[in-house]
């Protein structure tokens, strides 16, 4: 019995320390049990998961690109781009469902000039994307003219602010439902399995016989379609396009992707492990608003924690590669 649970206990460790971001998650509630604050009441961590939902979502397509081994910057622009889109469309009298067609078909033509310049052309991810999202953001302010576009139909903002099964806000549903998605796809399909194949190394995928371009390619319309998603739901949220939307996103979904342990050199992580990363990050906010710490140190923490955990990731894997 004692063996047992030594062995138990010896495997779930193994399982944490794997992951620098779950040794984050426990160390920030082992705090918080040492302060009087609503941390550990249900609709704290219903809010958490609510306020995390719109970068979890985003964070599910730029984890297919980064296993695949690349990266998406443009999806801050993405985002604003696709809220601003279905409010436009909403505005002018055309449906509901016709807006959120547009909006997806606008994620995936980024992400397909995103994928022709990276895969096709064989330019560098990082530079492209991030030009991407800047123009994308000029786009967003010529079309509002730098101005919050409120939505003009009441049923848009039930979207996002609506509840289900009682006290669950949809945002939360919404993301749930697309965490299952993105798992199954990139664990139990052969889409997912060429992925890694193709982070892990590409040339050899390339001469296994996998189709290296259109599988790379489709990674980046997939990122694209995520982050415009998202930035209709944070309009719906909102009830507002803006094109001040996702101005940092696309460094802090990138960011909290790593710090799960899905490395930007690719094959490497997942879903599940990109959903802890951008967790931790709102659950730091969280801590430290309930700690009543400044906007600027919470900045100043978010920096430290980032640096910690990728930091230690690396050593972790250096060390690693040393015992090879």
């Amino acid at each position: 019995m004692t063996m047992s649970i030594k062995s138990i206990s010896k495997s779930i460790w193994k399982v944490i320390s794997k992951q620098g971001a779950v040794l984050a998650i426990l160390a920030l509630m082992i705090l918080m049990l040492f302060f009087n604050t609503n941390f550990y009441t249900a609709y704290n961590w219903l809010d958490m998961l609510r306020s995390a939902a719109i970068l979890e979502i985003v964070a599910f397509g730029v984890t297919v690109a980064v296993i695949c081994g690349a990266c998406d910057l443009s999806v801050g622009g993405t985002l604003s781009f696709g809220g601003i889109i279905a409010v436009l469309l909403i505005n002018a009298g055309y449906p509901i469902w016709l807006a959120f067609a547009a909006a997806l078909a606008t994620g995936a033509l980024v992400g397909f000039v995103n994928g022709f310049l990276v895969v096709h052309q064989k330019t560098e991810p990082f530079i492209i994307t991030l030009g991407m999202g800047m123009l994308l953001k000029g786009v967003c302010q010529v079309l509002t003219d730098a101005r919050p576009l409120p939505s003009k139909v009441p049923e848009f903002m039930m979207i996002s602010n609506s509840k289900v099964i009682g006290s669950i806000p949809s945002l939360v549903v919404y993301m749930v439902v697309l965490f299952g998605i993105f798992y199954y796809l990139m664990r139990f399909t052969s889409f997912g399995r060429n992925c890694y194949a193709i982070g892990g190394n590409y040339e050899v995928a390339k001469y296994s016989g996998i189709k290296v371009v259109p599988i790379k390619w489709t990674a980046f319309v997939i990122s694209g379609i995520t982050a415009a998603l998202a930035g209709v739901l944070l309009a719906s949220r909102m009830n507002t396009g803006s094109s001040v939307y996702g101005d940092t996103t696309g460094m802090l979904v990138n960011c909290g992707v790593v710090i799960g342990g899905t490395s930007f050199a690719g094959g490497v992580g997942g879903i599940r492990e990109s959903f802890i990363g951008l967790f931790v990050i709102q659950m730091l906010t969280n801590v430290m608003s309930m700690l009543g710490l400044d906007s600027y140190y919470q900045k100043l923490f978010e920096g430290i924690l980032i640096v910690l955990i990728i930091g230690l990731d690396c050593f972790v894997r250096m060390r690693k590669r040393e015992r090879v």
